[in-house]
């Protein structure tokens, strides 16, 4: 299947699948307190910070998205900004937990990434995730990308926990940051030692893995995906090519007002499904931003 022809089906075919009763059933929306959608704000910016080089993160001296989190100790980063995704790893003593952030990528970048003939569903590597089931199965670049890091992170993470005496580790990204954050938060846990307490928070997450994948993050995760207004990437791969998101969704309609949309894909309109029924219908502005008070990217 080319990739032209892929791009095609997924927008004339999004809509009709993102209709599809099977992976869920309609349940109640709530809406976030402002006290509530402030506890986001350390995370935010911390995701924002990941689009900074790793010199300048290291010496934590990127512009407002870092200062905005004065205290964090950063212990490690890596990437290139190009082949590899910018990272870094730390400790942030007011939250009393490990940081680990991965770059995202402008809209125009991550749009081909997630519809491109060229990914396909794939297994996980059996070495970096030993005794996950054959039946899950991610988006193969995103594999890729999170793999290129994963030794590297995961060191990072054990040296900032033996350092700071820490037991608790929060992920954090955006776009493909977040795709990359989540396969961390599924391959972290097999590798630390148990009891250690772990939070995922990503904004703009692509789909990343089949209905196994999404059943397997809902168990065993502590996920919370932000999604914004009419930002498309969060609706893509789509589900017919047998992608599914997991729960844990919180959907901005305005500056003030995130809904919390429980289930996998949750259709309603107060979410990102039925935000969003076809690419066409998106916006990629709304894809950096901004999420409560900041809009991703290495500020100056």
């Amino acid at each position: 299947m080319s990739s032209i022809f892929l791009f095609v089906a997924v927008l004339l075919g999004a809509s009709a699948v993102q209709a599809s009763p099977i992976h869920f059933a309609r349940q109640s929306i709530t809406t976030l307190t402002a006290s509530q959608i402030s506890t986001f704000t350390p995370y935010t910016f911390f995701a924002s910070a990941g689009y900074c080089t790793p010199a300048t993160t290291l010496a934590w001296d990127c512009g407002a998205n870092c200062q905005a989190n004065p205290g964090f100790m950063p212990v490690a980063s890596g990437g290139n900004g190009d082949s590899v995704q910018f990272w870094f790893v730390g400790y942030d003593p007011t939250l009393n937990t490990v940081i680990v952030s991965h770059q995202g990528t402008v809209p125009t970048e991550i749009l081909p990434l997630v519809t491109d003939g060229d990914f396909f569903l794939s297994n996980l590597d059996s070495t970096l995730f030993p005794g996950i089931s054959s039946d899950i199965q991610v988006h193969s670049g995103f594999k890729d990308a999170q793999a290129s890091t994963a030794t590297d992170v995961l060191a990072a993470v054990q040296s900032a926990m033996s350092n700071h005496s820490a037991n608790s580790v929060t992920l954090v990204g955006h776009s493909l940051g977040a795709a990359i954050t989540l396969l961390d938060s599924v391959y972290l846990p097999l590798h630390l030692p148990a009891g250690t307490q772990f939070k995922t928070v990503g904004y703009g997450l692509p789909r990343v893995g089949n209905q196994a994948f999404a059943n397997y993050v809902d168990a065993n995760l502590q996920l919370t995906h932000v999604t914004n207004e009419k930002d498309p990437i969060p609706t893509l791969p789509g589900m017919f090519l047998g992608f599914v998101h997991p729960s844990g969704e919180d959907h901005i309609e305005n500056s003030t007002q995130w809904d919390a949309c429980p289930g996998q894909d949750n259709p309603s309109t107060l979410c990102s499904v039925g935000a969003v029924p076809t690419v066409l219908e998106g916006d990629l502005t709304n894809h950096d931003g901004p999420y409560g008070p900041v809009t991703m990217g290495c500020s100056s």
